[in-house]
């Protein structure tokens, strides 16, 4: 029962009708469930790819490897770990978002940071992608009605406990 509770009010963030989409991790569908248990699992909301890095914390990098994680911050097109670059995760997003276009409505994604960032970036045509935080269980509503409009939300932690 308030389980359900904790599901109808975060429905309720969002008006009209909206379409649930989570990327498709485990973790990113257990976060959607909370918003709902008719989501479409998308695989270009999948969290970057990190290569050798993933799983690994910035400050490890930070002493293990700090060239390498200097010029992977500083150039968006670098990717020393192996894995996407910046840049190849925002043309991941932009093609996703393009085919969002035909049809026009209001969307929940429910993703990983690195992707809510790309989304952002490509939504505002901006080159601020490390420049934006996202925080845990934040998602951001879409909007395209001939142009893309983005709110961000964050969940409320003792609202689900």
């Amino acid at each position: 029962m308030a389980g359900q509770l904790a599901m109808d009010s975060r429905r309720a963030w969002f008006t009209g009708t909206t379409r649930l989409l989570c990327g498709p991790e485990l973790r990113t569908r257990q976060t959607a469930e909370l918003f709902g248990r008719d989501m479409e699992v998308v695989p270009a909301l999948r969290d970057c790819d990190f290569g050798r890095w993933k799983g690994s914390r910035i400050n490890d990098l930070h002493k293990s490897e700090p060239e390498m994680l200097q010029a992977w911050l500083d150039d968006p097109d670098s990717a020393p770990h192996g894995g996407e670059s910046v840049v190849q995760l925002g043309a991941r997003v932009a093609a996703w978002l393009t085919t969002l276009e035909a049809t026009p409505g209001h969307i929940v994604a429910i993703t990983h940071p690195f992707v809510i960032r790309a989304a952002l970036t490509q939504t505002l045509h901006a080159a601020a992608f490390n420049l934006i935080d996202v925080e845990p269980l934040s998602a951001i509503e879409l909007r395209f009605n001939g142009c893309w409009r983005l709110r961000l939300t964050c969940t409320d932690l003792e609202e689900t406990q």
